[in-house]
Formats: C-alpha cells, sequence, structure tokens
C-alpha cells in the first residue's frame, strides 16, 4: 500500500477523514471537496499518530491505516468474542484488555487482538462474578465490568508475570532463545546516502549489525534467529515478522535500525518499547530498552536520545519483550563516519549483548553499566564446553 499523503483524493481520503472525525480529530461536515487530504487532514494524522505512539510523519500507511480501522470501534459498541482464524481487532478490545489488566487477569499484551489468552481472562472474570464463562464480551459481561471497581493500576500484575519468568529462567544465557531483527530490506532500504562512488543503506549497515549479533550471542551460548537474511525473497512486513518471531518461540526480541533526518545536525541513539499512553506497557521490555541504551551510550558515545513507549506493530505483537534501537542517524556525518567502521559497530553490538546479559541478571544482583566484558561470557561458554567433552 503506498502511503496516502498530502494532495492524495478519492475514498479512502474520505474514510480516513470520516474515522478522524469520530475521534474529534476534525470538525464535522468539513470543507469543500472533503476528499482531498489536505494540511487540516494531515495535522490530524500527525495527532493521531502522536497519541497512538506510532511514528508522526503526517501520511497514512499500512500500520497508521490498521490503527485507524481499529480506532473505528469503542467498547460496548459491539459483542467481542473469539474468531478463527481472524480475530477480532480494534481499541475496544484493547480497552477491555486494558481494564482486564487493572482488575488482576492475565490477557498478556494489551494488544487490541482478541485472541485465546484474552478470551480465557474474559472466562474467567465470567465464572467470577457469577456469568456464564462463554468467554464472550456482550452486554452482561459489560455491564458486570461497568460495577466493579479497579483492583490495580499501571499493568503492575503484568510486571509480576514477566519479571517472574525471567527471575525463574537463571542468569545464564545458555539455551535462552533471542530473535534479532535486521530493520528493512533490499526492497525498502529505508535511509540511503550517496557520497561519491560510495553508497549506504540503512538495510545493509542493520544487516551487518544483526549478522555480528548473532554471532556474539551465539558464542555465548544462545539460540539466535534472524528474520530475514541479506537478500530475502520479498518484502517483510512488521506483522510478518512479529508472526515469524512468535512462531520461533523467543525469549526476546531485538531489532535493529538506523535513523535519519533531513536535517543533518539530528544524531544519537534511541530505543523503543511497547507502551501506550495511558501508562500500560510491556514492563521487561521497558528494562531491556533502558538497559540497551545505557550501553550503548557508555560503550560509544553517540547523543543519549533516551527511550520511549510505542505502539509499532513489531513492538506489540510479539508475545515477548521485545525492543527497537536506532543506532545513530546514517544522515549526520558524524554518526555516519562511526557506523561505516567496523571496530564501532563491533563496539554496539557488545553493548547489546551486555544488557542482554543484564536482563538475566536479578535486580539487585545487576552491575554497572559498561562493566561486563563481553569476551569473558563467550570464554565461560567455551570453557563450560570443552568441560562437558
Amino acid at each position: 500500500m503506498r502511503p496516502i499523503r498530502r494532495g492524495d483524493r478519492g475514498r479512502a481520503v474520505t474514510e480516513i477523514r470520516a474515522v478522524l472525525v469520530g475521534l474529534s480529530l476534525l470538525p464535522a461536515g468539513g470543507p469543500p471537496g472533503a476528499d482531498e487530504f489536505e494540511a487540516e487532514t494531515e495535522r490530524a494524522v500527525r495527532a493521531f499518530q502522536q497519541d497512538r505512539g506510532l511514528s508522526v510523519d503526517g501520511q497514512v500507511g499500512p500500520e497508521t491505516w490498521r490503527a485507524l480501522d481499529a480506532a473505528r470501534w469503542h467498547l460496548g459498541a459491539r459483542t467481542l468474542y473469539q474468531a478463527i482464524p481472524d480475530p477480532l481487532i480494534g481499541e475496544d478490545v484493547r480497552t477491555l484488555q486494558e481494564r482486564l489488566l487493572e482488575m488482576g487477569y492475565d490477557v498478556g499484551r494489551a494488544d487490541g487482538v482478541y485472541g485465546a489468552r484474552t478470551a480465557r481472562a474474559v472466562a474467567q472474570f465470567q465464572r467470577e462474578v457469577g456469568l456464564s464463562p462463554d468467554g464472550a464480551c456482550g452486554p452482561h459481561t459489560m455491564n458486570a465490568l461497568r460495577r466493579l471497581g479497579r483492583k490495580v493500576v499501571g499493568g503492575r500484575p503484568t510486571l509480576l508475570r514477566e519479571s517472574d519468568a525471567f527471575r525463574q529462567s537463571g542468569p545464564n544465557l545458555v539455551g535462552k532463545v533471542i530473535v534479532i531483527d535486521p530493520g528493512h530490506d533490499p526492497f525498502d532500504p529505508g535511509f540511503v546516502v550517496q557520497d561519491g562512488t560510495a553508497r549506504w543503506t540503512e538495510a545493509d549497515l542493520a544487516y551487518d549489525l544483526a549478522a555480528r549479533l548473532e554471532g556474539r550471542l551465539a558464542a555465548a551460548g544462545m539460540r539466535v534467529h534472524l528474520t530475514r537474511g541479506p537478500a530475502p525473497a520479498a518484502p517483510l512486513a512488521d506483522l510478518t515478522r512479529a508472526d515469524l518471531a512468535n512462531e520461533l518461540g523467543g525469549d526476546l526480541l531485538i531489532s535493529l535500525h538506523i535513523d535519519g533526518h533531513a536535517n543533518p545536525e539530528a544524531d544519537g541513539v534511541a530505543t523503543y518499547h511497547y507502551g501506550t499512553a495511558n501508562g500500560v506497557t510491556s514492563s521487561v521490555g521497558e528494562r531491556l530498552a533502558g538497559l540497551v541504551q545505557r550501553e550503548i551510550v557508555v560503550r560509544t558515545g553517540l547523543r543519549n536520545c533516551q527511550t520511549h513507549a510505542k505502539t509499532w506493530e513489531l513492538l506489540r505483537l510479539t508475545r515477548m519483550p521485545a525492543v527497537r534501537v536506532d543506532v545513530g542517524y546514517l544522515t549526520s556525518p558524524t554518526d555516519r563516519a562511526r557506523l561505516i567502521d567496523p571496530r564501532f559497530r563491533d563496539r554496539v553490538v557488545d553493548a547489546v549483548v551486555a544488557a542482554v546479559q543484564r536482563m538475566y541478571f536479578p535486580v539487585e544482583e545487576d552491575v554497572p553499566t559498561g562493566s561486563i566484558d563481553v569476551s569473558e561470557l563467550r570464554a565461560m561458554v567455551a570453557a563450560g564446553a570443552a568441560t562437558r567433552d
């Protein structure tokens, strides 16, 4: 789908404007020729993207389109149930999931998808309030939800479940499964910079980082999967990458990107985790994002652009803690000079490995940022293998 942007006309623009009007981001009625994507519509799209934790570009690409389509639904407007193979998706589902999380029920992540886990949580709630536990959220279940107050706030049950799973798995990396996602691909290379005969793309640099990270983590004993190779046969959407990570049963997912901007002064590293504007978050993902961010800043000297909550599909739809790292700006002469240096990319990779190791340490046994010697992790794994042999 080509992004819909300012100047476009047609039925799709009319549908976009109708959703934005329903969300009170555009006035009802609209100007003459309301099928045009004009400046007011672009501002409303940007406001929607900002509120939903999406990339704020003012264009309606596939991910923003799906978010707009989901936003049509408000909790109570329809009966919700587990549909197979095409599950119900919408803001109403996400609102229900967040309410159940606040009441202490395990729906997993509030991803807006009415799957088996959400249906089980609804059935458990129905059973406890004396309703027929059919796992569907209709008028009677809605009335019961409205009558009951919140037990907890801020997604605390999710934090406890995720943290407990990591604590029980132990600090050793051997046998743990990680999925590494090299951002973009040759069909969509991301940011591209040409300097004379030299040409660098986000896709190529991200894959090089991923391949180096794969080697380091495998040497530390982890089972590592990449979502793509250097030359995939077809484009890979984030939905496809999320599905693949779920099928692989990863314990963690790390997506690697390089940033860019029209202003060459923009530089630095930023890390993203799943989270919404009202405070619902992947708590373990948030911790991983913080560790990755701090390790990269300390070990490379890149400007600290902080960690941020986003609802990108790759972060929202994966069933494991997931982060996306934007390692420097390809459009920045300073960052680019670093990124094209293999030794610098090795330092970035060592930082991510150190962050992954710290994820599996109990919080009370964490170590200072920059203190882990990644080569020692590989040596310990090699020594253990030699002892077993």
